[in-house]
C-alpha cells in the first residue's frame, strides 16, 4: 500500500484554509488542520468523511506554537510532506489610508502575515530535511501585483511572502524542497462575508476588473495549490501563481 502524503495547512478550519483542506483529503492525504479555534472540530467534519484528518491549536506568530504544532503532527502521522501557508490577516481589515494605519497595526500585520509564515515554515523544515524533501506553498495575493491601495500593510506583507517565496526556493532547492505561491484575487471566504466593509468597496470592482466576470470562491484556489504540492509540478519552484479570473496576467 503506497504511503499516505501527509499536509499541514494553517489556517485550514474555515475560508480558503477549508476549501484546501478538503480537497487534499478528497484526494487521499492525511490533513493537519493548524488553526487558532475550530481545528478540532474542522478535522473532525473531515474524518466523518473517512479522510484521516487531525486538528491542533497553531498561533503562527509564535514560534513556540509553531513547533508544539509541528511535533503534534509528527506524532500523529510521522512524517510532513506538504505544508500549505494559508493562515494570515485579511478579512478583519478595514480600507484605510496609509496615513491613518497605525504602528501597531502594521506590526499586527506582518507579526502573522510574514513572520507567521517564517516561523511555521522554520518548524516544518527539519522534518522535511530528514526526509529528503517536500513541498510548501506559500498563500501571497494579487495585491502586490496590482498596487492595491488602502490596504499598504496587507499589500506590503503579501509583497514580502512573494519574494520570501523565491528566495526560499533558492535556498531549500538542495534540500529537496520546493517553494511556490498560489495568489488569489479578492476571494468571497468565510471571513470576507463577515465583513460588509469589504464587500461593498471591493466585491463589484473585483468582477468588472476580471476576464471570467464573477466572485471568486474559495474552490477556485484549491486546484492550484494542489498542483503545486503534487508531482506534476516537480520542475517548479520559486514561482507564484496568479488565481484571480484574469484580472492581472502574470
Amino acid at each position: 500500500m503506497d504511503r499516505k502524503n501527509v499536509v499541514i495547512v494553517t489556517g485550514g478550519a474555515m475560508g480558503i484554509g477549508r476549501a484546501i483542506a478538503d480537497r487534499f483529503a478528497q484526494d487521499g492525504s492525511a490533513v493537519v488542520i493548524a488553526d487558532v479555534s475550530g481545528a478540532a472540530e474542522a478535522a473532525a467534519e473531515i474524518s466523518a468523511t473517512g479522510a484521516e484528518a487531525v486538528g491542533v491549536f497553531c498561533d503562527i506568530s509564535d514560534s513556540d506554537s509553531c513547533k508544539a504544532m509541528v511535533a503534534e503532527a509528527l506524532n500523529a502521522f510521522g512524517r510532513i510532506d506538504t505544508l500549505v501557508n494559508n493562515a494570515g490577516l485579511y478579512s478583519t481589515l478595514k480600507l484605510t489610508e496609509f496615513t491613518e494605519i497605525t504602528p501597531e497595526e502594521w506590526q499586527r500585520v506582518l507579526n502573522v502575515n510574514v513572520m507567521g509564515q517564517a516561523l511555521v515554515t522554520a518548524a516544518v523544515l527539519p522534518s522535511m530535511q530528514a526526509q529528503g524533501g517536500g513541498t510548501i506553498v506559500n498563500m501571497s495575493s494579487g495585491t502586490p501585483f496590482k498596487g492595491v491601495p488602502y490596504l499598504l500593510h496587507y499589500v506590503a506583507s503579501k509583497g514580502a511572502i512573494n519574494a520570501m517565496t523565491k528566495a526560499l526556493a533558492k535556498e531549500l532547492g538542495a534540500s529537496g524542497i520546493r517553494v511556490n505561491g498560489v495568489a488569489p484575487g479578492f476571494t468571497m471566504s468565510d471571513g470576507v462575508k463577515a465583513n460588509p466593509h469589504q464587500i461593498e468597496k471591493l466585491q463589484e470592482i473585483s468582477q468588472k476588473a476580471r476576464v471570467i466576470a464573477r466572485d471568486q470562491l474559495p474552490e477556485d484556489i484549491v486546484g492550484a495549490v494542489a498542483f503545486l504540492a503534487s508531482p506534476d509540478a516537480a520542475f517548479m519552484t520559486g514561482q507564484t501563481l496568479v488565481v484571480d479570473g484574469g484580472a492581472y496576467f502574470h
